[in-house]
């Protein structure tokens, strides 16, 4: 860890302690962070995709590791597992509290990794129900057919094509890291290699099954719910 990321984080504890909001303090914090990627505690936390999409949440969950008892519980599992701040901020109130730099990477990071993983979950929901309703109820095939829908090849072809270009090792598995980092190498590639009109079209379909997802993380959930 940096001398200035050591700082940050006394800083960030300090401020809460000082009674500033822990959720505004974070997000100063966030701006002020420096590493694009850390091990901390036997875990990898990779911050920076690609130098370019920055997964914020990644590191206020590592920020808020820093902060045992300072934080409302309820309220950090609701950030964390949920993405629901305690704070409703505009984009442009969150653009000024983590600095414009990070807030466009976050955007980079909205648009070509998240948007790109629920295009492929609203497709591969939509050949799902195709074969349902045709009576056959095995998800052989479907993700690969999700893939050619999309991008018109296969996923091991996509993934060999992605290791090929940067030199990384052709394995059987991919970790979190890299499966971030090929999306992203996706997304890019459905902008190249699509007509406009395309790749507007598939965008739409992405962000109302996010909306959709996003509308039921919205519900409340009950304690009565949680303990069934």
């Amino acid at each position: 860890m940096s001398t200035r990321d050591t700082q940050t984080i006394q800083g960030l504890k300090n401020a809460i302690a000082e009674g500033r909001n822990w959720y505004v303090a974070l997000l100063e914090a966030v701006r002020l962070w420096s590493s694009t990627e850390e091990d901390y505690n036997g875990r990898h936390y990779q911050y920076l995709v690609d130098n370019e999409a920055f997964d914020w949440l990644v590191l206020a969950e590592r920020l808020c590791e820093e902060l045992d008892g300072l934080i409302p519980e309820e309220e950090l599992i609701n950030l964390l597992f949920f993405d629901r701040p305690p704070i409703e901020l505009s984009k442009e109130e969150l653009k000024n509290f983590i600095g414009a730099p990070k807030y466009k990477a976050y955007l980079n990071y909205l648009y070509g990794i998240l948007v790109e993983k629920f295009l492929l979950l609203s497709v591969t929901e939509e050949i799902r129900k195709k074969k349902r309703v045709l009576g056959l109820n095995n998800d052989n095939g479907v993700i690969d057919e999700a893939y050619q829908r999309i991008y018109g090849a296969p996923q091991s072809a996509l993934l060999k094509q992605f290791r090929k270009e940067r030199h990384y090792p052709q394995l059987r598995s991919i970790n979190l890291s890299e499966l971030n980092e090929f999306t992203y190498w996706l997304f890019k590639y459905r902008i190249k290699t699509l007509d406009k009109s395309r790749v507007a079209s598939d965008t739409k379909k992405a962000l109302t099954k996010l909306h959709e997802i996003l509308d039921l993380k919205a519900r409340p959930v009950y304690p009565s719910a949680l303990e069934g």
